[in-house]
């Protein structure tokens, strides 16, 4: 088994391959398609901006590999928001693999942005209640809620913090830097096939 980390032109890989190496899971960093869809996990790691990772990912030929993946995906902050067909940060058109848009957070509205630190997470599924916890978060921008999300967040409004589809599952959390409860959550996508 093999974890593909995709190097999208956002940070964070060191920290996402460290999570997954606790996990005794073998893995690689790569941009090279071969290896991304032989992979049986790929994980679109996220630290940066939306405009930068498309722009990756169209440049290294990714978009239409990682729109036909097939085993399970897992995007993480930035790599969960370009799941969505749009986001305001950059006017960016993004995969479009899960309806909706991304937003900014509402700056006026008393908030710091970005959400720096730890916020609670709350899943809809009674099954996924052991993974109500809380994680680590360094986001600007956020989806509303809709008909894909399956846990939510509250930062002035309540947002999308967990989306998933078919076999694309992503967090707007980051699972490498939210100690055991980020760590469980990893186990749950390595669960997945």
């Amino acid at each position: 088994m093999t974890v593909a980390i995709i190097d999208s032109g956002g940070s964070n890989l060191r920290s996402v391959a460290k999570a997954i190496d606790r996990l005794n899971k073998s893995y690689v960093i790569t941009d090279i398609a071969d290896e991304i869809m032989k992979a049986s996990f790929v994980i679109l790691p996220g630290v940066g901006s939306a405009e930068i990772v498309m722009n990756e990912l169209r440049k290294k030929n990714l978009v239409d590999v990682i729109n036909n993946l097939k085993q399970p995906v897992l995007g993480i902050c930035i790599g969960m928001q370009i799941l969505f067909e749009y986001s305001a940060e950059g006017n960016t058109k993004c995969l479009g693999l899960i309806e909706g848009d991304i937003q900014k957070f509402d700056e006026s509205a008393d908030l710091k942005v970005p959400q720096m630190g730890w916020n609670k997470v709350t899943f809809s599924d009674q099954k996924l209640k052991k993974f109500n916890n809380y994680y680590y978060f360094a986001n600007s921008y956020y989806s509303s809620i809709q008909k894909h999300t399956t846990a939510t967040s509250e930062y002035g409004d309540i947002f999308t913090s967990v989306v998933e589809k078919n076999n694309f599952l992503g967090c707007q959390f980051h699972p490498e830097k939210s100690s055991e409860a980020g760590e469980y959550f990893l186990q749950y996508f390595f669960q997945k096939s």
